[in-house]
C-alpha cells in the first residue's frame, strides 16, 4: 500500500481528531487537514450532557487539544469550514472555501438533531453553545417537560431531577432506548426514573405546543394541556450526510463501509456517521457513542498508515443516569431479551448478557456492576465469526 501524501478529514469531533491524531502517532508523515464547521477547536461531547450540564465543569474543560498541541502534531485544523460536496473518483472534496483534493479521505460528521414539527424552536443538545444554555436554563426551571426517550432523553431528565425540578420524560414508542442496547433496558430504565420521581408519559400524543402566559410552553399531551417552564426536545440524531448527496457511497442509513470502515476507494467514516458492517452477520449498524468513534478511528488511521486490516472495533457504551453507572459492550438484538446472569441476590449491580439464536454470547451490560465483574463478562463477547462445527 503506497503510503498517502494528503489526509482530509471531515469532522473535527473526537472521532476526526481521534483519526488525525493516531496518523502521527503511527509514523505518517504527509499533510494532514482536519475540517470542522463549527468555530471551536476539537471538543469531547459526553459531558455536554453530564458535567457541563450538571456545572461542574466549565466550557474550556471539554476541549481536547491546544493549538500548540495540534501544531506540535503538524494537524491543519480548519474551523468554521463546512464540507459540501464529495467527487469519490476525482477525490475531491467540496468545501465553503474551495475545492480541496486529497489521497485518502475520513468522514467523521456525526449526526444532527431532529426537530419535532410543534416544537422547532425548543432547545436541543449537540453542541457546546447548547449545553451551555440548558445548564442556565436548569437552574431556573421548576417545571421540565423532555421530549425524547433515548440516552439523552434520560440523561437530561437525571441532571433536572438533580435540579429538584418537576421532570416529565415523554416518548412514543411505548419504551425507553439506550443506543445499541435498544429498547432491551426499558424496565429497568423505567423504575430507575420513577424511582427519583421522574414521571414517564412513553406513549405520549402531543397535539400542541403554544407559549405559556407569563412565559415557557404549553402541551397538550393526550388532550390535556399542562404549563411547562422548560421543553427540551432530544428526539434522536439523524446522520450528517446531506453534504455526500450526489455522490456514490451508500447512504440508506450514514455512511455504509465494510468491516474495516471503507466506504469506497480512498474513503474512509467513523463513528456516529459510519455503519460499519458487523463481522458475524454483515449487517451495517451505527453505534453513536464516543468510545465507539475513537475505537474506529485508531483503526482506520493504523490501516492507512500501515495497510494492514486491525480487528474491527466491538461498540462500547455507557452512561449514568440517577447516579447509576450503565455499561454496555458489544451487539444487542431486539429479538433476544437480555438474561440476568447474577445470582447474588444481595448484590447492588448485574451483569446482563445477550445470546443470539446460537447461543453465542454477542453483548453485555453492566448495571452498576463492578469494574472487575464487568470486564470478565466482555472478554467472553464473541467478535468475530464463530468456526463453522465440523461434520
Amino acid at each position: 500500500m503506497t503510503a498517502p501524501a494528503r489526509v482530509v478529514v471531515v469532522g473535527a469531533s473526537i472521532g476526526g481528531l481521534t483519526a488525525a491524531e493516531t496518523l502521527r502517532q503511527e509514523g505518517f508523515d504527509g499533510e494532514i487537514i482536519l475540517l470542522g464547521d463549527e468555530s471551536h477547536l476539537p471538543y469531547t461531547r459526553p459531558p455536554l450532557s453530564k458535567q457541563i450540564l450538571l456545572g461542574e465543569w466549565t466550557p474550556e474543560e471539554a476541549a481536547i487539544r491546544t493549538t500548540a498541541e495540534l501544531d506540535d502534531l503538524r494537524i491543519d485544523v480548519r474551523t468554521g469550514c463546512a464540507a459540501i460536496g464529495l467527487d469519490v473518483d476525482a477525490r475531491v472534496l467540496q468545501t465553503s472555501d474551495g475545492p480541496l483534493p486529497f489521497d485518502e479521505l475520513v468522514i467523521a460528521t456525526g449526526t444532527e438533531p431532529r426537530t419535532h414539527p410543534l416544537l422547532t424552536d425548543a432547545p436541543t443538545l449537540r453542541t457546546l453553545e447548547h449545553s451551555v444554555q440548558l445548564r442556565e436554563r436548569l437552574q431556573t426551571a421548576r417545571r421540565i417537560a423532555v421530549v425524547g426517550s433515548g440516552i439523552l432523553g434520560s440523561e437530561i431528565a437525571s441532571a433536572a431531577r438533580k435540579h429538584d425540578a418537576e421532570t416529565l420524560l415523554l416518548g412514543r414508542s411505548g419504551s425507553l432506548g439506550f443506543g445499541g442496547v435498544g429498547r432491551l433496558l426499558t424496565d429497568r430504565l423505567s423504575s430507575l426514573h420513577e424511582d427519583h420521581g421522574v414521571e414517564l408519559a412513553l406513549r405520549a400524543d402531543i397535539t400542541a405546543a403554544t407559549p405559556a402566559t407569563g412565559g415557557g410552553t404549553e402541551l397538550t399531551v393526550d388532550g390535556t394541556t399542562r404549563s411547562f417552564d422548560l421543553v427540551v426536545v432530544v428526539i434522536g440524531g439523524t446522520p450528517r450526510t446531506r453534504w455526500l448527496d450526489g455522490s456514490s457511497l451508500d447512504l440508506s442509513d450514514g455512511v455504509a463501509c465494510d468491516r474495516a470502515g471503507a466506504a469506497a476507494p480512498g474513503v474512509w467514516a467513523v463513528g456516529d456517521v459510519a455503519a460499519w458492517a458487523d463481522p458475524v452477520t454483515g449487517e451495517h449498524v451505527r453505534v453513536e457513542h464516543q468510545s465507539n468513534a475513537i475505537e474506529q478511528a485508531i483503526a482506520v488511521a493504523s490501516r492507512l498508515t500501515h495497510g494492514a486490516e486491525s480487528p474491527q472495533p466491538v461498540p462500547f457504551f455507557w452512561s449514568e443516569i440517577h447516579g447509576t453507572r450503565i455499561n454496555a459492550y458489544g451487539w444487542f438484538d431486539a429479538q433476544h431479551p437480555l438474561i440476568d446472569t447474577t445470582t447474588d441476590a444481595d448484590a447492588k449491580g448485574a451483569v446482563l448478557e445477550s445470546r443470539d439464536a446460537a447461543g453465542h454470547l454477542r453483548g453485555v451490560v453492566g448495571w452498576n456492576a463492578s469494574p472487575r465483574d464487568f470486564r470478565t463478562a466482555r472478554t467472553a463477547v464473541v467478535t468475530s465469526a464463530p468456526p463453522v462445527p465440523q461434520p
